[in-house]
Protein backbone atom coordinates (compact mmCIF):
# COMPACT_ATOMS: atom_id res chain seq x y z
CA UNK A 1 0.00 0.00 0.00
CA UNK A 2 1.17 3.48 -0.89
CA UNK A 3 0.36 6.52 1.26
CA UNK A 4 0.97 9.99 -0.19
CA UNK A 5 0.54 13.17 1.85
CA UNK A 6 -0.85 15.94 -0.34
CA UNK A 7 -0.83 18.51 2.48
CA UNK A 8 -3.08 19.38 5.43
CA UNK A 9 -5.43 16.40 6.04
CA UNK A 10 -5.40 15.20 2.46
CA UNK A 11 -3.86 11.80 1.71
CA UNK A 12 -3.97 9.58 -1.33
CA UNK A 13 -4.14 5.94 -0.27
CA UNK A 14 -3.48 3.42 -3.03
CA UNK A 15 -3.84 -0.31 -2.47
CA UNK A 16 -2.04 -3.15 -4.23
CA UNK A 17 -4.79 -3.34 -6.87
CA UNK A 18 -4.36 0.32 -7.77
CA UNK A 19 -7.57 1.52 -6.10
CA UNK A 20 -7.18 5.13 -4.96
CA UNK A 21 -8.85 6.59 -1.89
CA UNK A 22 -8.55 10.35 -1.30
CA UNK A 23 -9.18 11.94 2.11
CA UNK A 24 -10.32 15.51 2.84
CA UNK A 25 -9.34 17.39 -0.35
CA UNK A 26 -8.74 21.16 0.09
CA UNK A 27 -9.24 24.24 -2.10
CA UNK A 28 -6.62 26.62 -3.51
CA UNK A 29 -6.53 29.02 -0.55
CA UNK A 30 -4.35 26.84 1.70
CA UNK A 31 -1.03 27.21 -0.12
CA UNK A 32 -0.65 23.56 -1.12
CA UNK A 33 -1.04 22.27 -4.67
CA UNK A 34 -4.53 20.99 -5.38
CA UNK A 35 -4.92 17.33 -6.29
CA UNK A 36 -6.44 17.07 -9.76
CA UNK A 37 -6.32 13.33 -10.30
CA UNK A 38 -8.93 10.60 -10.60
CA UNK A 39 -9.56 8.85 -7.28
CA UNK A 40 -11.98 5.96 -6.92
CA UNK A 41 -13.20 6.96 -3.46
CA UNK A 42 -13.24 10.32 -1.67
CA UNK A 43 -13.91 10.62 2.05
CA UNK A 44 -14.92 13.97 3.56
CA UNK A 45 -14.81 14.32 7.33
CA UNK A 46 -16.82 17.57 7.38
CA UNK A 47 -18.03 20.27 5.04
CA UNK A 48 -15.34 22.96 5.39
CA UNK A 49 -13.39 24.44 2.46
CA UNK A 50 -10.10 22.86 3.54
CA UNK A 51 -11.60 19.36 3.62
CA UNK A 52 -14.32 19.08 0.97
CA UNK A 53 -13.04 20.58 -2.32
CA UNK A 54 -13.86 18.23 -5.20
CA UNK A 55 -14.24 20.57 -8.19
CA UNK A 56 -10.80 19.72 -9.61
CA UNK A 57 -11.23 15.94 -9.34
CA UNK A 58 -11.88 13.86 -12.44
CA UNK A 59 -13.27 10.43 -13.11
CA UNK A 60 -16.19 8.49 -11.69
CA UNK A 61 -15.43 8.64 -7.98
CA UNK A 62 -17.69 7.83 -5.03
CA UNK A 63 -17.98 10.32 -2.17
CA UNK A 64 -18.34 9.09 1.40
CA UNK A 65 -19.32 11.92 3.75
CA UNK A 66 -21.71 10.29 6.19
CA UNK A 67 -21.47 7.97 9.18
CA UNK A 68 -22.06 4.28 8.60
CA UNK A 69 -20.40 1.22 7.08
CA UNK A 70 -19.81 0.52 3.41
CA UNK A 71 -17.55 -1.52 1.13
CA UNK A 72 -16.21 -0.16 -2.16
CA UNK A 73 -13.60 -1.80 -4.39
CA UNK A 74 -12.99 -4.40 -1.63
CA UNK A 75 -12.17 -1.61 0.83
CA UNK A 76 -14.30 -1.54 3.98
CA UNK A 77 -15.04 1.97 5.23
CA UNK A 78 -16.57 2.94 8.54
CA UNK A 79 -17.62 6.48 9.46
CA UNK A 80 -17.85 7.14 13.19
CA UNK A 81 -19.47 10.32 14.57
CA UNK A 82 -17.40 12.84 16.52
CA UNK A 83 -17.14 16.61 16.89
CA UNK A 84 -15.06 19.47 15.52
CA UNK A 85 -14.85 21.10 18.98
CA UNK A 86 -15.06 20.38 22.69
CA UNK A 87 -18.71 21.48 22.90
CA UNK A 88 -20.34 18.59 21.02
CA UNK A 89 -20.27 20.50 17.75
CA UNK A 90 -21.84 23.72 19.07
CA UNK A 91 -18.90 25.81 17.84
CA UNK A 92 -17.70 24.12 14.63
CA UNK A 93 -20.10 21.29 13.92
CA UNK A 94 -19.73 17.57 13.49
CA UNK A 95 -16.73 15.56 12.35
CA UNK A 96 -16.50 12.04 10.96
CA UNK A 97 -13.72 9.66 11.93
CA UNK A 98 -13.07 7.24 9.07
CA UNK A 99 -11.52 3.81 9.45
CA UNK A 100 -10.48 1.81 6.40
CA UNK A 101 -9.42 -1.76 5.78
CA UNK A 102 -7.00 -1.85 2.86
CA UNK A 103 -4.56 -4.59 1.88
CA UNK A 104 -5.10 -6.17 5.28
CA UNK A 105 -4.15 -3.00 7.16
CA UNK A 106 -6.44 -1.00 9.42
CA UNK A 107 -6.18 2.76 8.89
CA UNK A 108 -7.86 5.54 10.86
CA UNK A 109 -8.24 9.16 9.70
CA UNK A 110 -9.47 11.39 12.53
CA UNK A 111 -10.45 14.34 10.33
CA UNK A 112 -10.74 17.60 12.27
CA UNK A 113 -11.21 15.97 15.64
CA UNK A 114 -11.74 18.69 18.23
CA UNK A 115 -11.88 16.69 21.46
CA UNK A 116 -10.20 13.81 23.21
CA UNK A 117 -11.76 10.36 22.87
CA UNK A 118 -13.49 8.29 25.53
CA UNK A 119 -12.76 4.64 26.13
CA UNK A 120 -15.97 3.79 24.27
CA UNK A 121 -14.80 5.90 21.32
CA UNK A 122 -11.47 4.07 21.28
CA UNK A 123 -13.19 0.69 21.48
CA UNK A 124 -15.42 1.53 18.49
CA UNK A 125 -12.35 2.24 16.35
CA UNK A 126 -10.84 -1.17 17.01
CA UNK A 127 -7.19 -2.00 16.42
CA UNK A 128 -5.41 0.59 14.27
CA UNK A 129 -2.28 -0.07 12.25
CA UNK A 130 -1.88 3.41 10.77
CA UNK A 131 -3.30 6.57 12.36
CA UNK A 132 -3.70 9.99 10.73
CA UNK A 133 -4.13 12.56 13.47
CA UNK A 134 -4.50 16.38 13.54
CA UNK A 135 -1.95 18.03 15.83
CA UNK A 136 -2.01 21.76 15.01
CA UNK A 137 -4.54 23.01 17.55
CA UNK A 138 -6.73 26.10 17.11
CA UNK A 139 -9.38 24.29 15.05
CA UNK A 140 -8.62 20.78 16.33
CA UNK A 141 -6.94 19.06 19.24
CA UNK A 142 -3.46 20.43 19.90
CA UNK A 143 -0.15 18.62 20.09
CA UNK A 144 -0.47 17.55 23.72
CA UNK A 145 -4.05 16.38 23.32
CA UNK A 146 -3.11 14.57 20.12
CA UNK A 147 -0.37 12.69 21.95
CA UNK A 148 -2.89 11.56 24.56
CA UNK A 149 -5.31 10.38 21.87
CA UNK A 150 -2.49 8.58 20.06
CA UNK A 151 -1.46 6.70 23.18
CA UNK A 152 -5.06 5.65 23.81
CA UNK A 153 -5.52 4.34 20.28
CA UNK A 154 -2.04 2.75 20.36
CA UNK A 155 -1.47 2.44 16.61
CA UNK A 156 1.60 0.90 15.03
CA UNK A 157 2.37 3.90 12.79
CA UNK A 158 1.26 7.51 13.29
CA UNK A 159 1.24 10.20 10.61
CA UNK A 160 0.57 13.72 11.98
CA UNK A 161 -1.51 16.09 9.83
CA UNK A 162 -3.31 19.44 9.94
CA UNK A 163 -0.39 21.46 11.31
CA UNK A 164 1.53 24.56 10.28
CA UNK A 165 4.09 24.27 7.51
CA UNK A 166 5.87 26.88 5.39
CA UNK A 167 3.18 26.41 2.72
CA UNK A 168 0.06 26.54 4.88
CA UNK A 169 -1.88 29.79 5.22
CA UNK A 170 -4.00 28.82 8.26
CA UNK A 171 -2.94 29.88 11.80
CA UNK A 172 -2.03 26.48 13.22
CA UNK A 173 0.76 25.28 15.49
CA UNK A 174 3.59 23.24 14.04
CA UNK A 175 4.23 19.57 14.68
CA UNK A 176 6.85 20.28 17.37
CA UNK A 177 4.57 20.22 20.42
CA UNK A 178 3.21 16.86 19.41
CA UNK A 179 6.70 15.45 18.95
CA UNK A 180 7.71 16.66 22.42
CA UNK A 181 5.19 14.23 23.86
CA UNK A 182 5.99 11.32 21.55
CA UNK A 183 9.16 9.26 21.89
CA UNK A 184 9.56 7.42 18.61
CA UNK A 185 9.54 9.90 15.72
CA UNK A 186 11.40 10.09 12.42
CA UNK A 187 11.30 12.43 9.44
CA UNK A 188 10.75 10.92 6.02
CA UNK A 189 12.46 12.73 3.14
CA UNK A 190 9.41 12.20 0.96
CA UNK A 191 5.68 12.79 1.01
CA UNK A 192 5.16 9.07 0.37
CA UNK A 193 5.25 6.04 2.62
CA UNK A 194 5.03 2.50 1.22
CA UNK A 195 3.85 -0.32 3.47
CA UNK A 196 4.16 -3.86 2.12
CA UNK A 197 4.99 -6.12 5.02
CA UNK A 198 3.76 -6.83 8.52
CA UNK A 199 4.11 -3.69 10.64
CA UNK A 200 6.22 -4.55 13.67
CA UNK A 201 6.56 -1.02 15.00
CA UNK A 202 4.61 0.50 17.87
CA UNK A 203 3.48 4.15 17.89
CA UNK A 204 6.18 5.01 15.38
CA UNK A 205 5.62 8.62 14.26
CA UNK A 206 6.39 9.31 10.62
CA UNK A 207 6.74 12.98 9.61
CA UNK A 208 6.13 13.09 5.88
CA UNK A 209 7.77 15.88 3.93
CA UNK A 210 5.44 17.88 1.72
CA UNK A 211 7.07 18.28 -1.71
Amino acid sequence: MKITWLGHSCFLLEDSKGVKLLTDPFDDTLGYDIYKGSPDIVTISHQHFDHNYIKELTGNYKIIDKIGISTLHDISIKGTPSYHDKNKGAKRGDNIIFTFRMDGYSLCHLGDLGHTLSNDDISSLGDVDILFIPVGGNYTIDGKEASEVTKKINPKIVIPMHYKTSRLSLPLEGVETYLMHMKNASKIDSNTLVVNDEIKESMSVKILNYI
